[in-house]
């Protein structure tokens, strides 16, 4: 099994190696085919894999080479295969397939489509060493290279104007916004990137005390040994760690850069920002499950945290009307149940949940590109409308998916989002529940007000001369694999808990089977309710809120995403940059260049009147040793009497 191992490792690396020849050169359909078709090789085996692993209930652990060997250092270069991993494995092989596939048509008239495949497949390398590695060394460079790649397709289109900057190269993208502004494709990368790494500082502090402690990285090795640990020690662990994660998912206060990085080709937002990237967050908790186990007051932190990021999230997309944003929304509120679960130690139920929601989101992800092909790229939901009888296929897959970030039954999100709600009540940690079960119904809510805004209702694209059609057949085609997967994943829950409970700890839901079902009723009832008061709000008209309403207090907040964006911008950006721009004129310029200069000043000014010694003279050089030895012998005879 071990070549099956390589053969879903690296096919994706073959892959952008092979689109790279080309980056610079003009469009070539091949490239997108031959890396897709690669990223498929690697799906069956990953596939493979799972299959193994379930079957035979083995480990596969390979170490390829030697890495870091230092003195007492020894970090290998090695890989695992267990149910974690290839759970998560075929989750990022699926849908990076599809996504490439989806590429082909969604990219089709961009002048870089090659240097696109080049990225996509090197972000799904990456984020397969991260998965893969054996240790914690490994895992926090695939860490870092899903983070290089996410900035760089993030900003693909950084030629892309800012048209709401002014003319001053130091003013924010933030100063002119309106609530449904957005950044520059370049900004919004930075944005991500910087981010993740003031996050990922705290994660290399956890990895250091690992080491410090344990003097290995392995995970083996690390999670046999951590117990050993003082409790204060292993709080200080789990919290440097969880940091990390907070950058990478996109936790508050880390979650700003996940909304502009819609900015990005629509196929970066449905790999990296429903089904892989943001993830990793939530894959680094449950793979460190025995260090967080340890400390449940972290645990519950995480938790906690989880939650209020839960509702925070859905209740910016109850006003939002970037349809990608309001998706965007949607992932970190979804996000935010992951947490909870992983965060009271039900681990497998958050991966549960991280898998589903991984099929249903990247769809609606797919399907927000086709409505945006169809209508010039126009992102406004407002301006859509009616769009059903012409989009007929992506109309069903996105509303399928609704249904299924909805947790309504029998589709895949109802098993895996009303398990976390079970463990929330039966944790006794029943706030958190509450707050999860108002979300459920807001969740609901803005899903179906995006389906009926842009597929129901009258025609508004009209107004602005739009003509839309469906896409490609093969891009549907793409599409329908993760539509069929958001209906039926749930159904494999038995089988996914045998294998995934020899990893993971099992879970036991300590509630009566009257309350459980009585909770599944009343979470069901929310998210109809949702539901059913999206279709008849809108089923009519394309009104939600009234002028009036539109100008008061909560509106205005939510619209302005709790203001945060500006509160960066003012008590964080413009300090920051006028402490520079002063350091730079005041230290660098006046302090910092005039020492520098004066010192290279004085060096050559010595050289220039020091030149005329080296005149060629023969009877002066010997002159000038002379004096030179006469001075060496007076000081040494003053220094000699001296002492």
């Amino acid at each position: 099994m071990e070549k099956y191992l390589y053969i879903a490792l690296f096919a994706p690396l073959v892959g952008s190696l092979f689109a790279t020849l080309f980056a610079n050169t003009p469009k070539k359909l091949f490239t997108g085919i031959f890396t897709s078709a690669l990223l498929g090789v690697s799906m069956i085996a990953s596939l493979n894999l799972l299959f193994h692993v379930f079957t035979s209930q083995e480990v596969i652990h390979v170490r390829m080479l030697d890495w870091i060997v230092i003195g007492n250092i020894d970090i290998p270069f090695g890989f695992i295969v267990d149910p974690i991993s290839a759970t998560m494995m075929c989750v990022v092989t699926i849908v990076s397939t599809m996504v490439h596939i989806h590429s082909i048509g969604y990219m089709d008239h961009d002048k870089s489509f090659n240097r696109f495949f080049a990225w996509l497949s090197a972000f799904v390398f990456s984020m397969m060493i991260l998965i893969m590695s054996d240790n914690f060394a490994g895992l926090f460079i695939g860490w870092e290279g899903v983070g290089l790649c996410s900035w760089g397709l993030i900003g693909f289109w950084y030629h892309k104007a800012d048209v709401q900057r002014s003319k001053d190269m130091y003013a924010s993208p933030y100063s002119t916004l309106s609530p449904y502004s957005s950044v520059s494709p370049g900004y919004a990368a930075n944005e991500a990137f910087i981010m993740n790494r003031v996050a990922d500082l705290g994660m290399l502090v956890g990895i250091f005390f690992i080491y410090w402690n344990i003097g290995s990285l392995q995970y083996d090795v690390v999670f046999a040994n951590i117990g050993d640990l003082s409790h204060g020690l292993i709080v200080a662990i789990a919290a440097f760690l969880f940091i990390g994660a907070m950058g990478k998912s996109a936790q508050f206060p880390f979650n700003q850069w996940l909304a502009n990085a819609m900015e990005g080709p629509t196929p970066v937002s449905a790999l990296i920002h429903a089904a892989t990237m943001v993830t990793a967050g939530v894959y680094l908790v449950i793979r460190a499950n025995e260090i967080f186990t340890a400390v449940p007051e972290v645990g519950y932190v995480i938790a906690s945290l989880g939650a209020f990021v839960a509702i925070f999230a859905a209740s910016q997309a109850l006003v939002a009307t970037n349809i990608k944003k309001i998706i965007a929304f949607s992932t970190l509120s979804q996000l935010g149940y992951m947490f909870v679960a992983a965060g009271l130690g039900a681990y497998w139920v958050a991966l549960f949940h991280l898998a589903t929601h991984a099929f249903f989101k990247s769809v609606l992800f797919l399907g927000a590109g086709n409505v945006m092909h169809a209508t010039n790229n126009e992102i406004n939901i407002k301006n859509m409308g009616g769009l059903h009888k012409h989009m007929k296929a992506t109309s069903i897959i996105m509303t399928i998916a609704s249904v299924a970030l909805a947790g309504i039954f029998p589709l895949s999100g109802f098993f895996s989002k009303d398990l976390i709600l079970e463990v929330a009540f039966g944790a006794h940690a029943y706030i958190i529940w509450a707050v999860l079960w108002v979300t459920a119904g807001l969740t609901a809510f803005y899903s179906f007000r995006l389906i009926m805004y842009v597929f129901h209702g009258e025609e508004n694209f009209k107004k602005f001369g739009y003509h839309p059609h469906e896409t490609y057949p093969f891009v549907i085609a793409a599409m329908t694999p993760l539509a069929v997967l958001a209906i039926i994943a749930g159904w494999f829950k038995a089988p996914f808990v045998e294998m995934i409970t020899t990893a993971l700890p099992e879970l036991e839901i300590h509630v009566s089977t009257t309350t459980l079902y009585t909770l599944i009723a009343i979470t069901t009832a929310m998210a109809l309710g949702g539901i059913i008061f999206a279709v008849f709000k809108f089923k009519k008209d394309g009104t939600y809120f009234s002028q009036a309403l539109q100008h008061r207090f909560c509106y205005k907040l939510l619209a302005n995403q709790y203001y945060i964006p500006h509160f960066l911008e003012n008590v964080i950006n413009k300090p920051y940059l006028r402490m520079s721009q002063f350091s730079w004129k005041e230290i660098d310029l006046k302090v910092v260049d005039v020492i520098v200069d004066g010192i290279a000043k004085m060096v050559y000014k010595t050289g220039q009147e020091s030149r005329p010694i080296q005149s060629g003279n023969l009877s002066k050089a010997l002159t000038l040793m002379v004096i030179g030895l006469t001075v060496l012998l007076v000081v040494g005879i003053f220094f000699g009497l001296a002492k």
